[in-house]
């Protein structure tokens, strides 16, 4: 199996929660709004509303 199949079978068995609190993750890192603020509160609005998506998720709602 090469690594492609890999990768995508890993990404499908991906928790939800966890896949959240990664999409939050790699805003934060790129996005100028959210880079090194100390709350997930204080960032911009799409970086507050991943992190909204990652606390339903953790806590098993919908997103």
């Amino acid at each position: 199996m090469n690594e492609a199949k890999v990768e995508s079978r890993v990404r499908t068995a991906e928790l939800p929660m966890l896949r959240a609190y990664r999409l939050w993750f790699e805003h934060t890192r790129k996005r100028e709004g959210c880079k090194g603020v100390p709350k997930a509160q204080e960032g911009c609005e799409s970086g507050r509303e991943l992190w909204g998506a990652y606390r339903l998720a953790r806590v098993g709602g919908t997103s």
